[in-house]
């Protein structure tokens, strides 16, 4: 069936069976599918009287689980058009407009600062709550007057204008920021979650045709592509952004089309728990668009829509329908399922729909009355997620909100005053807190349990993962002849062709001995028989992280038995302990703790360099950048130039995991796209920060992802010369989320570890000399065979380790010189002690490791 949904042929519906069938699946609360969607879709008269009914129901039982029974709520806000200026081109906007016409109305490219507060100052007068911040998507793409407007007033781009208008927004007005900017990127997200509860885009729809072919609603937009749009929201929830999106109905989708859509919300919303409603917005044509002489969706096609919706989306969806959009047919829409009737301002218009007013707050408190329902106000942020608050609602944002929110419901206090407070960082950011002891208790108490309590909730929806995970988990067929490929790499190993390499990396039994003594010969043409080691400490600051990575077993929530965070002073005196036993490096890396500002990582890295001014700072994963670069509203070349200025030497390449987001999006919720970790580490080579590079396999990969990570590191290497090593980093499977949910397969085998290490040795050379073995993740027999198969390099004695630990590895938290040094011995090979980037170690700090074994005297107690 590919019947239209606008238009359609007399008796080309579904079939009466058809229809039969899937109203009886709908009132019996059976799960549809997208064909059975499409036939309902189509219910008219009594049919659709039957499909609403249902849907009522299941809204009903909805709100009775959330605690608002017979409620349905509104938002009171301002609409603010930031910019007119867009760089698509829909047949359907009278929105956006031109340079030209902007000009001669009198207005600038976007709104001024002061022209959008006196509309939030005046909102906040009348009682509104919420001020609807709606844009183009990237004006300055396409329009030079937007990025010459930009330039002038100082902002990188137009999301630098729409973050620093939030801050201004909450500071002087109280009203909080819902954002429309259009797509956004993960880092876009990152830059705006600070400032605003919520943000939204519709979806529309997913049928490609009506973006890719000529004449359709939106060829030539580039961010109506519905791929594009999916990631947006896929992005939010991955960011633990509350999310508004929806479904314009009526532009020439089918009914399948229309369907599909619908289940592909249900199928986000499902993964990520933050798709917070839902609008159902019916096609209106407007006069000088290209559009014009569409028919308008019919009030009957909206009905079935809005009951469709309910029934896919479920009792836990909130659903909308625009109330300007209709001419006074509000019961019809509550009866369909609605929940939520949308912003509504009673001092802007609806600057997309202009021509369609605004119902009075009154009248719908009359007509929700009339329905049975009580009219409630709500925040722009949905109260499921004012009382979820972390990691939905940033640390800076919560006074606004809970000076605006009852605590009870989650709903707008009615009586609540709209004032302007601060937006800063929490006090006391830096203050000892928990299980500090952890790095040494991890190994005689262990951990207080194996999983955090919100194990159900935090990571997203394990089964939604599963399914996700399937595909990629899948392995390669191997076709091409191992001895030719072993051939290849002994002769040349920069040689190798991707199949060749593809073939060595499925080695196993004489081919894989094979396999590793070219490695090792390679490695010994390189770099010698030396096997490095640094004397080091590790220095995990804060274990308190709400990014959700499921593979972490070390974050933990601030209120978690295990969770901790180090003084500034601890932190320092961490470091001049390390020195007195010989370290020249510290490696310090932390959990993203809500409460650390931006400028954290400075305070941390300055702290150090004053109590230890000669010792290496090599700290802060790329995550970490970015985080301190959202935080602070810099971008990630200025933070990182601050961050150099306060002392940081270089950076760890961690966070990389597997660069292919195939993988990286199973692997975890929130972290940093594989684009976003390559722009970090690129940068920073660019200004001379140098970086180790990392790869964590054998959870939810295959190696056609190992050879794409290494292809990828090696093409930075070429580009920028700014990694000083590989480290390989097997996964420790024991108390992994995403292993305990039967998800991930438990770590690699010893064939995995062998094969691995002798690639990176191949596949690398010559780009990256020094590649490295983790003896924590592996244990010294472990780390000696990977020595034998390729590897250089030892790592550090690391002093107080407490990641892998957490995560269930059993091979301690510090190894000592001499610890070090007969691994080395193992593996028939002499060891000495290098920098962070592979320099000679002075001899006084060798004298001073040599005295202590590179071991601390003792770990220190909490500070009071």
């Amino acid at each position: 069936m590919t019947t239209s949904a606008t238009g359609a042929t007399p008796g080309s519906g579904p079939t009466a069976n058809s229809m039969r069938r899937a109203l009886k699946r709908a009132r019996d609360g059976v799960a549809l599918d997208v064909t059975e969607a499409a036939v309902l879709l189509q219910a008219r008269g009594t049919d659709l009287d039957d499909l609403t009914a249902s849907a009522a129901r299941v809204r009903d039982a909805g709100l009775d689980a959330a605690g608002r029974p017979g409620v349905i709520t509104y938002s009171k806000s301002v609409f603010i058009p930031l910019t007119r200026l867009c760089r698509d081109k829909c047949h359907y906007c009278t929105f956006v407009t031109v340079p030209g016409k902007l000009r001669r109305a009198g207005h600038g490219m976007f709104m001024s600062p002061d022209e959008v507060l006196d509309i939030a100052r005046r909102g906040a007068e009348l009682g509104c709550k919420e001020a609807l911040i709606t844009l183009g998507d990237k004006p300055e793409d396409r329009w030079p007057e937007a990025r010459e407007w930009l330039d002038a007033h100082g902002y990188d781009d137009t999301i630098a204008y729409v973050r620093a208008i939030s801050i201004r927004i909450l500071e002087e007005t109280g009203l909080l920021p819902h954002l429309n900017p259009g797509v956004m990127s993960w880092t876009d997200f990152q830059r705006l979650k600070p400032v605003a509860p919520s943000m939204g885009m519709m979806l529309e729809t997913t049928a490609t045709r009506l973006w890719s072919e000529p004449g359709g609603p939106h060829h030539g937009s580039p961010d109506k592509e519905p791929a594009v749009r999916l990631r947006v929201l896929e992005d939010a929830g991955r960011s633990s952004v509350p999310f508004t999106s929806g479904l314009l109905i009526g532009i020439g989708e089918t009914y399948e089309e229309r369907a599909d859509s619908l289940f592909a919300l249900r199928r986000i919303s499902r993964a990520y728990h933050g798709i917070q409603e839902l609008i159902i917005q019916n096609f209106r044509a407007k006069p000088d668009t290209a559009m014009r002489g569409m028919p308008d969706a019919e009030l009957d096609e909206l009905i079935a829509t809005v009951a469709v919706a309910r029934h896919i989306m479920g009792p836990a969806a909130c659903l909308q329908a625009p109330p300007n959009l209709v001419d006074s047919e509000y019961g019809r829409l509550i009866g369909a399922g609605i929940d939520d009737w949308g912003g509504v301002s009673p001092l802007t218009i609806d600057h997309v729909n202009p021509e369609r007013p605004w119902p009075q707050i009154e009248l719908l408190r009359e007509q929700s009355s009339e329905a049975g329902f009580e009219l409630r106000e709500r925040l722009c942020v949905y109260p499921e997620f004012v009382q979820r608050g972390e990691p939905w609602l940033d640390p800076r944002l919560l006074p606004h909100v809970r000076a605006l929110a009852d605590p009870e419901t989650g709903l707008a206090l009615p009586d609540a005053v709209v004032e302007g407070h601060p937006w800063q960082e929490p006090e006391e950011a830096f203050t000892s807190s928990g299980r500090t002891d952890l790095h040494h208790t991890i190994d005689t108490e262990g951990r207080t349990g194996d999983r955090r309590d919100d194990f159900d909730a935090v990571y997203g929806d394990w089964e939604a993962l599963r399914e996700a995970a399937a595909p990629g988990m899948v392995p390669s067929r191997i076709d091409t002849d191992v001895r030719s490929a072993l051939a290849t790499a002994a002769d040349d190993p920069t040689k190798l062709t991707d199949d060749e390499a593809l073939a060595l990396l499925h080695a196993d039994g004489p081919a894989l001995d094979a396999l590793c003594r070219i490695a090792d010969d390679v490695r010994r043409a390189a770099v010698g028989d030396d096997v490095t080691y640094i004397v080091t400490r590790n220095i995990n600051f804060t274990n308190v992280c709400y990014t959700g990575c499921r593979f972490c077993a070390f974050a933990q929530r601030r209120t978690d038995a295990d969770a901790y965070t180090l003084s500034l002073d601890q932190v320092a005196d961490r470091a001049a302990q390390a020195w007195d036993v010989g370290a020249v490096e510290v490696c310090m890396q932390g959990g993203i703790h809500p409460d650390l500002p931006g400028t954290a990582y400075f305070d941390i890295a300055k702290a150090v360099k004053e109590r230890v001014p000669g010792m290496h700072v090599h700290a802060f994963s790329p995550m970490e950048v970015v985080n301190g670069a959202t935080r602070t509203g810099l971008s990630i070349r200025e933070w990182l130039t601050a961050a150099k200025e306060a002392g940081l030497d270089t950076i760890p390449g961690t966070a990389a995991e597997i660069l292919d987001d195939e993988v990286r999006w199973v692997l975890t919720k929130g972290k940093l796209p594989a684009a976003t970790w390559i722009e970090v580490v690129t940068t920073a080579h660019e200004l001379g920060i140098r970086s180790s590079s990392t790869m964590m396999y054998g959870h939810v990969d295959q190696p056609r992802h190992w050879l794409g990570h290494f292809r990828t590191l090696s093409c930075i290497q070429q580009q920028t010369g700014g990694f000083t090593e590989f480290v390989t980093l097997p996964f420790i499977h024991t108390n992994a989320p995403v292993y305990l949910a039967g998800i991930a397969r438990p770590g690699p085998t010893t064939r995995d570890n062998r094969a691995v290490m002798a690639m990176a040795r191949l596949l690398l050379h010559p780009h990256i000399p020094n590649i490295q073995t983790s003896w924590v993740k592996l244990g010294a027999e472990g780390a000696a065979e990977m020595l034998r198969s390729g590897a250089n390099d030892l790592g550090g004695t690391l002093m107080e380790e407490t990641i892998s630990r957490m995560a269930g590895s059993s091979y301690g938290s510090y190894k000592s010189v001499k610890d070090l040094i007969a691994v080395a011995e193992a593996a028939g090979r002499p060891a000495r002690p290098r920098t962070t980037t592979y320099g000679e170690v002075p001899e006084e700090r060798q004298r001073t490791a040599a005295a202590s074994d590179g071991h601390l005297p003792e770990l220190l107690p909490v500070l009071e």
